[in-house]
């Protein structure tokens, strides 16, 4: 049975939400499935521990992701108020690993350093894994998981996601986001997106929209977390 939760974002959603979760682990059925992953990109960040069942499940759900993803589809959740994606992206164990990588980065100076080469390897086999499942599925669709980093504690991350939807073109939808802690100061904008395979191209996407004049004097780098389809 669908579950309806309303506004997140109060005080009032957030003390059903916790009631919900009082003799619950996940939002649906005994496994974490893609029903938390849409309530939790719905939260705008970790909620106060003064909403215990919300923070415990938060945290458990956060490291899930971090760690090797969620694949289980769940019953069907709605979330009034908050408009996601078509599909609610989660990583793979390779594009996890990749992100626990970047945390351990966090303890050095240069938090964004160069990708290394099995990064860079990842990503190409990503692009070609898409290309590959383009081609057997006429104009089927993919819902993926962006990482967009800033400059420095001092961008403006408000007109940094306005810069980015300001990129529009056909086939590409995009979806809920938030601002999410990185260290000394900087958070990153996680955002979602849906595509169609046949018109839109993650790759030229980033590489020719995304980190380029005038949209780079606030984007500093961006990475592909998930990649799923629809």
């Amino acid at each position: 049975m669908a579950v309806t939760f309303n506004d997140l974002g109060s005080a009032a959603g957030l003390k059903k939400l916790d009631e919900y979760l009082l003799t619950r682990s996940y939002i649906s059925g005994y496994q974490a499935s893609k029903d938390d992953i849409t309530v939790y990109a719905a939260l705008s960040g970790a909620p106060s521990s003064s909403y215990v069942n919300v923070s415990r499940w938060y945290k458990h759900i956060d490291a899930l992701l971090r760690i090797s993803g969620v694949s289980e589809e769940g019953c069907g959740v709605t979330v009034e108020g908050f408009a996601p994606a078509e599909a609610v992206a989660t990583p793979s164990v390779a594009d996890s690993k990749a992100a626990a990588a970047e945390d351990d980065d966090d303890d050095d100076v240069d938090l964004f350093g160069e990708e290394t080469e099995e990064e860079k390897k990842a990503a190409e086999e990503r692009a070609a894994a898409v290309k590959a499942s383009g081609k057997k599925k006429e104009s089927g669709k993919s819902s993926v998981l962006l990482d967009i980093k800033p400059w420095d504690d001092e961008t403006d991350m408000k007109k940094l996601e306005e810069a980015v939807r300001s990129v529009q073109m056909e086939g590409l939808l995009w979806g809920a986001s938030k601002l999410v802690p990185v260290g000394y100061g900087i958070k990153k904008l996680q955002i979602m997106m849906t595509i169609v395979d046949d018109l839109v191209s993650v790759d030229t996407l980033i590489e020719e929209h995304l980190t380029v004049e005038p949209i780079n004097e606030y984007v500093q780098s961006c990475d592909i977390v998930a990649f799923n389809k629809i």
